[in-house]
């Protein structure tokens, strides 16, 4: 294999074809055309079926928080695996409880505090939305520009409008507010009054193109929902597990949620999603027969997750996400055609002066870097926590070189 990002290898040039070919033909289209097809990865690296090597800047979208193929995370699931790997909710199991345990210590939770394991991101929001329905009141307030899932509750908390309209009508006394305007989320709480169940918001925007909320937007919501009784929900799924350069994104701010969802980074790549509710009140919202699933919180699922925390853990990868962050934040802000860095950590969306996110990705790609475009005029970054300093600097370097290029011509 070539060690160069990028390099080619035409013995296996059909080989690539051939298999998106061969996807086209047995998946649904729902994600388009694949851009390349992965065959294997090594930290914070991949390699396509043509040999092609990648320096993974998107982690899965924020999912590979330990890149690929970590010894600790492979040994712990091939032990679970070989020990117990499903087992039906009717039993509990040690690595569930161990890591219900641990994330409510993460999580600085009071006493009384509990948590609910599902295995995505979406169906920890269709839990939480159904803890918000338990409180037996109706409006539920979100945020334009929201993302929370593609079900159908979690679908309704989700304000773009193309992805909705073709499943409509969705849940009903959604209210959608403008992102970080204390003064509308304040009028839509008072509209709502007694009937405000939730207040639910992402503290960093992912899909909108990673647009961290204030500092005094969270406080008001903190406060807001306090005056009504209400719930206040964090979707940590993508800022949560040490993402931003905190176990979560909220404890940056010190506020506090009734309830927090988590996915994607939680296992490292396995899938798994958990809602940790804050406090007797929420811990106790959903009672038995409430909700279940089959798969959550299964050994197996529990064991990565518990492997993919241990790591972060004895690893200092919050701090390597703070300072790496730091690092490219500092240096790409300096790239011409870059006007400002987004985010926390390693979370990071680099706002371009023009509408140039999409042809700078495919040109990254082809270049052997793999990231994001969530809005025309934003790259995204959410590498694994384990990104070292020189592989950052491949990237900033082929940005000050090749990708400002893109993004000047993009102003002409």
């Amino acid at each position: 294999m070539s060690e160069i990002p990028g390099a080619h290898h035409e013995a296996g040039l059909e080989r690539g074809r051939v298999d998106l070919q061969r996807y086209d033909h047995a998946l649904m289209g729902t994600y388009g055309e694949p851009m390349r097809v992965l065959t294997r990865g090594e930290g914070s690296w991949v390699w396509d079926a043509d040999g092609n090597r990648y320096l993974d800047l998107l982690g899965g979208i924020a999912v590979n928080a330990l890149g690929h193929g970590h010894p600790a995370w492979v040994s712990a699931i091939a032990e679970q695996a070989a020990t117990l790997a499903h087992a039906s909710n009717f039993f509990a199991t040690e690595p569930q409880i161990r890591l219900a345990e641990r994330l409510l210590e993460l999580a600085q939770a009071p006493h009384g505090s509990r948590v609910f394991f599902a295995n995505s991101g979406t169906e920890a929001n269709e839990a939480a939305f159904k803890m918000a329905r338990k409180t037996g009141r109706g409006t539920v307030i979100a945020l334009e520009g929201a993302f929370h899932g593609r079900t159908m509750g979690a679908l309704s908390l989700t304000h773009k409008e193309a992805i909705r309209a073709p499943f409509a009508p969705l849940l009903e006394h959604v209210v959608f507010v403008p992102a970080d305007d204390n003064a509308a989320l304040r009028a839509a709480a008072a509209r709502a009054g007694d009937d405000l169940a939730a207040v639910f918001l992402e503290p960093i925007q992912g899909e909108a193109g990673v647009r961290p909320l204030s500092h005094s937007f969270l406080e008001t919501a903190r406060e807001v929902t306090r005056q009504h009784e209400a719930l206040l929900v964090f979707d940590e799924i993508q800022t949560g597990v040490g993402r931003t350069g905190a176990w979560f994104a909220h404890q940056l701010h010190g506020v506090q949620p009734d309830v927090m969802t988590l996915a994607k980074g939680l296992g490292g790549g396995f899938p798994i999603g958990a809602v940790v509710a804050f406090g007797e009140r929420a811990g106790s919202l959903l009672a038995k027969g409430d909700h279940g699933t089959t798969f959550g919180g299964n050994p197996l699922a529990s064991a990565a997750a518990l492997a993919t925390v241990t790591a972060i853990e004895d690893e200092g990868l919050i701090a390597n996400a703070k300072a790496i962050g730091e690092h490219l934040r500092g240096s790409l802000e300096a790239v011409p055609g870059v006007v400002e860095v987004r985010g926390d950590g390693l979370m990071l969306g680099i706002g371009l002066a023009a509408p140039a996110s999409v042809a700078l990705t495919r040109a990254a790609l082809d270049a052997g870097f793999i990231v994001n475009p969530p809005s025309p005029d934003t790259v995204r970054l959410v590498p694994a926590l384990t990104l070292s300093r020189p592989e950052a600097d491949l990237f900033i370097s082929w940005m000050s070189e090749h990708g400002s290029h893109i993004v000047m011509e993009g102003l002409s």
